[in-house]
This record gives C-alpha cells, sequence and structure tokens, in this order.
C-alpha cells in the first residue's frame, strides 16, 4: 500500500491498483480540461472570424502538406504536416545539444521530405517568460508573429522544435487571437519590419512530426532494438501548457499518457519501461535553474534518474525537449562523483531513431556531446562505437587539415516556391 498525494488529499493504492489508479486521474484531468477546451475552440472560431474580415493571414495546414491527423487530448482532430517544413530551431539544442536537431534533419533527409533551415530567425525569447518573468505580451507575441511570418514566406510550415518555444507559442497565439488590444500593439511592431499578422492554424512540435511518421521510419531501421528497455519523460511544456492540444492516441499508452516519443520507441521494436513519476519535472524548471541550480540538478537525479533506473533498469531514457535532455544527461555527473551508482544515458527520441536507422553516432548523432555514459546502449543495439568514433576522429581531423569538406545534411528538394523571395534581413 502506498499513499499518493491527488489534489489536497492522499489517496492510498495497492501495487496491483496503479493502471485503475491512472485511469481515474486521466478521467479527472481531462474533465478538468474541457474548461480549457471550450476556450480553445472559441479561439479557433474567432481565428476563422479575422481571417473572414481580413484582420490576419491564418497559415493553413494544406494538402500539399501531406498532413496526418491525430487525436488530442481533448478528443479534437489535429492535422500534423509531414513535408515542407520550416524548422524552427532551438536555442538550446544548438548549443548544447547539437546531434538533437541534426539527428532530426538527417531522418528528413532520408525520408525525403523536404525542408527550410532558415538562417532568418530569432530565439522565441521564452527563456524571459518562463526563467525570469522579464517579458511581456507584446514581446513574446511579437517574436511569435515575427517567426510565422517567416515561415509563411517562404511557404513552408513551422515545426517547433523546442517544447518551450511550442508552450509560449500556444499561449501568446492565444492572447493574440482573443486580444484585439494586443494584436494592434504588435502590429505596430510588425510594419517596422514590413511585416504583418500570420497565425498557424495549427501549432506541431517536432515530436509529432516524429509520431506521424514512426513506422517510415522503423521501414528503415537498420539495427535491432528489441531488447532494448527504453524510459520516457514526456516534457511538460508539451502537454501541461494548454494540455488539450498535444497528441494523444488509444493504441499507445492505452490513450491515457502523451503518445509521442513512446509510439517512435514502440514502432521500432524497442520494450517501453514504466516508472511510477512518470509525469514529474525533468527539474530544470526555468526560475530555479537559473537562480538554485543545486535544486534542479538535484531533482534530476534524486527524482527521475535514480527512480527509473532502481525500477525499471532502463538501457536509455527518452525525451522530446532541449532542457529535458541537458538536465537529466548533465545532472548525472555531481551524484556519481558523490559515490550514488544509479545512471542511465540520455538522448532525444530523433537521435534515437536516427541511430536505429543507421546515422553516424558521432558525425550525426553527437554522443559525445552527451555526460551520461552511452557506450553499453550502443553495444547493446549492434553499434561498434569504438570504430565509429576512431572514424568521427578522423574526419574532424580531415576537415580542419582541409584535406576533406565539411558533410553537411541538405533538405531534398522543394516542391513548393516561396511566397516571396528569401530575405536575408535581420528582422
Amino acid at each position: 500500500m502506498e499513499r499518493v498525494e491527488l489534489g489536497k488529499e492522499e489517496v492510498e493504492v495497492k501495487p496491483d491498483q496503479w493502471k485503475l489508479f491512472e485511469r481515474a486521474v486521466f478521467a479527472a484531468k481531462a474533465k478538468l480540461t474541457y474548461g480549457t477546451v471550450e476556450e480553445y475552440l472559441k479561439m479557433l472560431e474567432r481565428m476563422k472570424e479575422l481571417e473572414r474580415n481580413g484582420e490576419i493571414t491564418v497559415f493553413h495546414v494544406e494538402e500539399e502538406f501531406e498532413p496526418v491527423t491525430v487525436k488530442t487530448l481533448s478528443g479534437r482532430r489535429k492535422r500534423i504536416p509531414t513535408v515542407e517544413l520550416w524548422q524552427h530551431k532551438s536555442c538550446g539544442q544548438c548549443g548544447h545539444i547539437p546531434g538533437y536537431v541534426t539527428s532530426l534533419y538527417w531522418i528528413m533527409s532520408q525520408l525525403g521530405v523536404p525542408y527550410v533551415d532558415d538562417t532568418n530567425q530569432t530565439s522565441c525569447t521564452a527563456w524571459n517568460y518562463y526563467g525570469s518573468g522579464t517579458s511581456n505580451p507584446v514581446a513574446l507575441t511579437a517574436v511569435f508573429l515575427r517567426n510565422m511570418h517567416v515561415a509563411w514566406e517562404r511557404n513552408a510550415y513551422p515545426l517547433i522544435h523546442c517544447g518551450t518555444s511550442y508552450g509560449d507559442y500556444k499561449e501568446v497565439r492565444f492572447m493574440a487571437v482573443m486580444s484585439r488590444e494586443l494584436r494592434e500593439r504588435v502590429r505596430q511592431i510588425l510594419k517596422k519590419i514590413d511585416r504583418d499578422i500570420v497565425i498557424p492554424e495549427e501549432l506541431v512540435h517536432y515530436s509529432e512530426w516524429l509520431h506521424v511518421v514512426r513506422h517510415r521510419i522503423a521501414e528503415r531501421k537498420k539495427y535491432d532494438v528489441s531488447n532494448v528497455s527504453v524510459a520516457v519523460h514526456a516534457a511538460c511544456h508539451t502537454y501541461k501548457l494548454m494540455p488539450e492540444d498535444y497528441t494523444y492516441e488509444d493504441d499507445v499508452l492505452d490513450g491515457v499518457r502523451p503518445a509521442p516519443t513512446t509510439s517512435v520507441a514502440l514502432a521500432l521494436g524497442a520494450r517501453v519501461v514504466d516508472y511510477r513519476n512518470w509525469y514529474d519535472c525533468c527539474g530544470f524548471g526555468f526560475r530555479h535553474i537559473l537562480t538554485e541550480r543545486e535544486i534542479s540538478r538535484s531533482f534530476a537525479y534524486f527524482r527521475k534518474v535514480q527512480p527509473i533506473v532502481r525500477e525499471t533498469g532502463a538501457d536509455v531514457l527518452l525525451t522530446h525537449d532541449t532542457g529535458c535532455v541537458t538536465t537529466l544527461d548533465k545532472s548525472q555527473v555531481v551524484p556519481l562523483a558523490h559515490g550514488y551508482k544509479e545512471t542511465v544515458p540520455v538522448m532525444s527520441d530523433s537521435q534515437f531513431a536516427a541511430l536505429a536507422m543507421g546515422a553516424h553516432p558521432f558525425t550525426v548523432c553527437q554522443l559525445h556531446w552527451h555526460v551520461s555514459d552511452w557506450k553499453e546502449l550502443m553495444t547493446k543495439m549492434g553499434i561498434d562505437w569504438e570504430r565509429r568514433l576512431e572514424e568521427h576522429k578522423r574526419y574532424v581531423e580531415e576537415v580542419k587539415k582541409r584535406v576533406r569538406e565539411p558533410e553537411f545534411i541538405r533538405s531534398p528538394g522543394r516542391r513548393l516556391r516561396p511566397r516571396k523571395d528569401s530575405r536575408e534581413l535581420s528582422s
């Protein structure tokens, strides 16, 4: 018997009742969410009305983007574009986990998916909001709409890499649609850089894209991962901020937990393992990682990593957000230095999928940037990591000496023409 906090009360849950308890919690959560679903649906209708009145441009998920329909927590159907994607990159991925984004690009190139890796992108600036409270709705919304206008110009549908950007953009889109005052203040800012209000019909996180193409990924699998046990951490900012808008599927985790990432591991044939505190934050938390970093490190290790290892013995921990990979990976250093033994390699779902498809573990997936030990996992997957590491070292030296050119991941040729010529402006 274990006592579990549920709201302001504690309930007792027997070991064999966890599934039943989880279903009850999910039902209660869905019921509470419906209070926001009604407002969310009003926002979507209001967006159509503004478009009809010529007040905004809506970036629709047209058939040319080859969308796949998924179900959300609210039951609403959402269309996920699969080709001609404008990559909204993550500052944290590019700076701390470069193999995260290169793995995603590599997968797209292997699947023949055209995309735009635009140099004319700004950060979402949500760090200011979630991290310190120094930003404001006008600034956040202006940055969001500026980036969406750039994607619209290129006629490539925005695919958002970072869970924080995704959650932030969902919130500011709601405000932009529902507040005339906010729209007009932002419109004046956008006019100064020769842009106007373009709002995407759907906001799409890259993990949702991986989810809908998972079977195509599995068809190209090179390594057998059926003996690999995978634990999954779902990022708070993907499914807890405006939760009605994230992807759930009845055939993944019984439809009571987010489908992305878990669905990719299952499609590849890995064994997904469960742990009780799956709902907990990774520990990143934004504000306290800036002001009291040891809180983040301690939470990540003792509340997430250690229980996962003890309960499941997982071979790898997969997640789908910049802060989650960074925190869960790098927070293992200090506890291990103090004699704690539990450790597990941490990576994104895109890295794991690319590895299974045969991507180079270092030149593409960049595992040498990670802190937690991935060697045992590589061996279990059948990857000769020692040979591949030597290959990568030779490659780097040859590039340094200009004996060979760097290997770039290129988008397949686009089929859609930009609405305007691409600009190399800093606006």
